[in-house]
């Protein structure tokens, strides 16, 4: 299976606090974040990267160019409004099977991407499967209900009383691509919009849960992953 990479950010809240370091890598536990799902992906059988980053991360490309082993990147450079937009610039390069899609501030333990993909695979109608987490320490959390099969019925506002988040991981059949035009002329503005589209559009869309995974977007957030990871990843 081949994944794509969103991580053409510009780390805006990391700014504002005075770390000047693009967030791709951010250190976490002695680690760039980048090197956190790189390594995570690999080890859950992932062989191709499709990466997008922004037009200023030079250093994020030479510091991926310098890894060694698995998994093979392809490096796409664009500054794009939206996590959306990013996702339709990698579509040429992953419209051909169903493939995970990562982000680059979720960490995570490594197995938890294995066992993710193992559960995605088991919902063979699925247009998207979203991994799912109870933990919730995020300004803004999506969140979802599904039904007793795991189908996704509602989204963000919809779903505010459920204790499910997404984790910032999925997996997604190319045909979602023929929605880029519908979304485009709809003005949607972000990743999530886009899901919200495909499920009122009747696409099929499934959750699996999974364990503990931070987000991280603010300083605080980088002490939070940091003791998630020094600890082995306990909960």
């Amino acid at each position: 299976m081949k994944a794509g990479l969103i991580a053409a950010g510009l780390g805006e809240r990391l700014r504002e606090a005075g770390i000047s370091t693009p967030k791709p890598l951010v250190a976490i536990a002695g680690a760039p974040l980048i090197d956190h799902v790189l390594n995570a992906a690999a080890a859950a059988g992932i062989d191709e990267v499709a990466c997008i980053f922004n037009e200023t991360a030079d250093a994020v490309e030479t510091h991926c160019r310098a890894r060694h082993g698995a998994p093979r990147l392809h490096i796409v450079r664009r500054t794009t409004p939206s996590s959306m937009e990013s996702l339709f610039t990698l579509a040429p390069h992953l419209n051909d099977a169903p493939f995970l899609l990562l982000t680059v501030d979720a960490v995570f333990a490594p197995a938890l991407l294995r066992d993710f993909l193992a559960s995605a695979a088991r919902h063979r109608d699925a247009d998207v499967v979203l991994a799912v987490t109870d933990f919730v320490d995020d300004e803004k959390p999506l969140r979802l209900a599904m039904d007793n099969d795991g189908r996704v019925t509602a989204l963000g506002a919809a779903a505010n009383s459920s204790s499910l988040i997404t984790a910032g991981f999925y997996v997604f059949h190319p045909r979602v691509f023929a929605e880029i035009d519908a979304a485009r002329a709809a003005r949607l503005s972000a990743l999530r919009e886009y899901l919200a589209h495909l499920l009122q559009r009747g696409y099929r869309i499934y959750a699996a849960r999974v364990g503990k995974s931070v987000d991280v977007d603010r300083p605080e957030d980088i002490v939070t992953a940091e003791a998630f990871v020094r600890s082995g990843f306990a909960s």
